[in-house]
């Protein structure tokens, strides 16, 4: 496989580097995040490894722009930053594996064969659409039947969400950790006033409701039929 290593440490580099390469890999390496995104960007990877603790850009910050970018090259995290929610933001951010610093070569090598064999995933279109209900997830723009409808930001992250998941049934447990990325039940109301609101701006005024309450069960946004 090509690689690219995005460390700045240089005994890790020349560690992993040094341990593939006599795998058989070709590692290419960057020195800090700025570089390592454009080169992710520009050039054609199998695999990304990736530091979370990066000068320019951190590494969080350059997984997400890849996947914005719908840059689908797999990545591994490979950092000290191993704290349970930290695990967590990596693979929110579009991280597909993560390892924790001390590491075994071993299981690095494991991992990096594993996601070598994974197919890549099909990007998301930037465009969703529920019936004439349309959000652009590059322009934020949201739009229904032609017309502009202005959501407040967790409005729009909340019908992201939603039609990401169209036709499933999404649960208020869902809701508040993929839209609040809140893993407790703060015990309010956030999740219904938010949605009523929501309900107000998207069906209001059109002949046919799109946003439905799945009595005991959740919420789930589908288009007629």
């Amino acid at each position: 496989m090509r690689i690219l290593l995005i460390e700045d440490d240089t005994e890790t580099r020349d560690f992993v580097s040094n341990g593939l390469t006599e795998l058989g890999h070709v590692v290419e390496h960057a020195d800090d995040g700025r570089d390592g995104l454009f080169r992710a960007v520009g050039d054609d990877y199998d695999l990304l490894i990736v530091d979370r603790m990066l000068p320019g850009v951190d590494g969080l910050t350059l997984v997400n722009a890849l996947r914005t970018g719908a840059v689908i090259t797999p990545v591994l995290f490979l950092t000290a930053m191993g704290g349970v929610f930290d695990r967590v933001a990596g693979l929110k951010a579009g991280g597909d594996d993560y390892l924790i610093k001390p590491f075994a070569f071993a299981e690095l090598a494991a991992r990096v064969e594993a996601l070598g064999r994974r197919p890549m995933a099909i990007p998301e279109t930037p465009v969703l659409q529920v019936g004439d209900l349309e959000l652009n997830r590059l322009t934020r723009a949201v739009r229904r039947g032609g017309n502009e409808i202005k959501l407040q930001p967790r409005e729009y992250l909340l019908l992201e969400y939603l039609m990401r998941h169209a036709g499933q049934v999404i649960t208020r447990t869902m809701l508040l950790e993929g839209v609040w990325d809140l893993h407790f039940d703060p015990h309010t109301n956030v999740v219904e006033s938010h949605l009523s609101r929501l309900r107000s701006k998207i069906d209001k005024g059109f002949p046919v409701e799109l946003i439905h309450t799945m009595r005991g069960a959740g919420y789930a946004i589908r288009a007629p039929g």
